[in-house]
């Protein structure tokens, strides 16, 4: 019979006890007269290498079962000391669609002129979305999220936006909002790329009390199917752009390993080829470009690096001034090879910024794919789930991407009205956020939002 941590630790509590009960026999007993064994509770930690606080509170403990014997029990009943201790669980892996309730839970603080605390924050989400996290997981969250806890000019520390996610989200909002403004008759086509497990079902159904009906849904999540596709109002999805295949990589937690730039830029050819009018507007994200050393590369590597790029260095430099060499030649402006390509063919980009999936329509079309394909997987086998996904993309109409695009430029003009107010209120009170600006620990979170 196995043993749990709980049994374990109660059975070396009795055995302290019956050496503690042995030794107080033995300084009872008329011929041993050494006053060694009298205190018995101090030679009992000195034989068992505890202290005598702790001898004292098992004996303490065995005299109270004793008051309350339990005839059940051959042993003495005794407390593990963190068996009702429970840990409180650390959240902070959220989908797309409650990350970016995060997001504007903060930013609404800000246009109500509040100060946004991981405690106010989490208090909010917990009604917003039912959140059940813990303080700690509302900061590894805002981490996640690009926000930093970052000085004022009255000597305070506030939750700050990274600068350069908050640029490339200006930027966005401007461009996409003004080619509404003058009533650009362009089709903005929106691009995106999703999974679908082969194990992806409903996660709440009705039962009874005993749950003994329904579905027996293996564990895990099973193969997966990388999905890549893309739409506009004016078309629907466009027809010829429907990618779907099989991820072969065993790392199921990152399927972008497996929508690689080669693929990719294949697809976006293709994309292009299809689109049915010549000046087609496409919203992208995706970095092409030249291939840096990174900072967990090895001195070897960045060494050779460098010398196949013809760049002068000392062997003796260090890692740290191996990596300021390559810092300058890191061009200031990225450089996209698929904005070049739709430039060639008439198209222009708009690129989404990082972390704002509300702005991009086609989140909603997934999440209407993947709810038909959870209401009829029933087999869980990886060729049903081609099979749903296919019949679910193809059920999609023009109907459902007009909606979700108009929820979409909703938020993207009610956005782009508090960038502008926000960044108006927010003027005065910024000293600087350059991004290498440190971020304050946790205890100095703790500090600050105690004041």
């Amino acid at each position: 019979m196995s043993l749990n941590n709980s049994d374990i630790r109660s059975q070396s509590k009795q055995i302290v006890y019956n050496v503690y009960k042995f030794l107080k026999e033995l300084s009872s007993k008329p011929d041993v007269t050494a006053d060694f064994f009298k205190q018995a509770q101090i030679r009992t930690g000195e034989a068992c290498g505890l202290s005598e606080r702790t001898v004292r509170r098992i004996c303490s403990e065995a005299k109270n079962s004793e008051d309350k014997p339990d005839e059940s029990k051959s042993v003495l009943s005794f407390k593990s000391p963190r068996k009702d201790y429970k840990r409180a669980k650390i959240v902070s892996e959220l989908d797309d669609f409650d990350s970016d309730v995060v997001r504007r839970t903060v930013h609404e603080f800000y246009d109500r002129g509040e100060y946004p605390t991981a405690n106010l924050i989490l208090n909010d989400l917990k009604q917003k979305i039912n959140y059940s996290g813990c303080l700690r997981s509302v900061r590894n969250l805002l981490k996640n999220l690009k926000f930093s806890y970052k000085k004022c000019n009255d000597g305070r520390k506030f939750l700050m936006e990274r600068n350069d996610i908050v640029a490339l989200r200006c930027k966005f909002l401007r461009e996409i909002c003004t080619l509404r403004k003058v009533k650009d008759d362009r089709p903005i086509v929106y691009i995106d790329e999703t999974w679908v497990n082969q194990n992806h079902s409903r996660s709440l159904i009705w039962q009874n009390e005993r749950s003994t009906e329904g579905l027996k849904v293996p564990t895990g999540k099973g193969g997966r199917l990388i999905v890549c596709h893309a739409g506009c109002a004016r078309y629907g999805f466009i027809q010829g752009s429907k990618l779907v295949f099989r991820s072969n990589t065993g790392n199921t937690a990152d399927y972008h390993s497996q929508m690689n730039a080669e693929i990719f830029q294949k697809w976006f050819i293709e994309l292009l080829n299809n689109l049915e009018e010549p000046n087609g507007q496409c919203v992208i994200s995706l970095q092409v470009g030249r291939k840096y050393p990174k900072s967990n590369w090895k001195k070897a590597d960045v060494q050779k690096w460098l010398t196949e790029k013809y760049i002068e260095f000392n062997p003796f430099e260090t890692i740290p001034e191996l990596h300021q060499k390559i810092k300058a030649l890191i061009p200031r402006g990225k450089q996209y090879l698929l904005d070049q390509i739709a430039l060639e063919n008439g198209h222009e980009v708009i690129r989404l910024p990082p972390y704002h999936c509300q702005y991009n329509p086609i989140e909603l079309i997934w999440a209407q794919v993947k709810s038909q394909v959870a209401k009829k997987n029933n087999t869980f086998k990886m060729v049903d789930i081609e099979r749903l996904t296919h019949e679910a993309l193809d059920a999609v109409t023009k109907r459902d991407w007009e909606k979700c695009v108009r929820h979409a430029e909703q938020l993207q003009e009610l956005d782009n009205q508090k960038e502008i107010l926000r960044d108006a209120l927010m003027e005065p009170i910024i000293l600087t956020i350059l991004p290498d600006d440190s971020d304050a620990s946790d205890e100095e979170s703790d500090a600050e939002e105690l004041e």
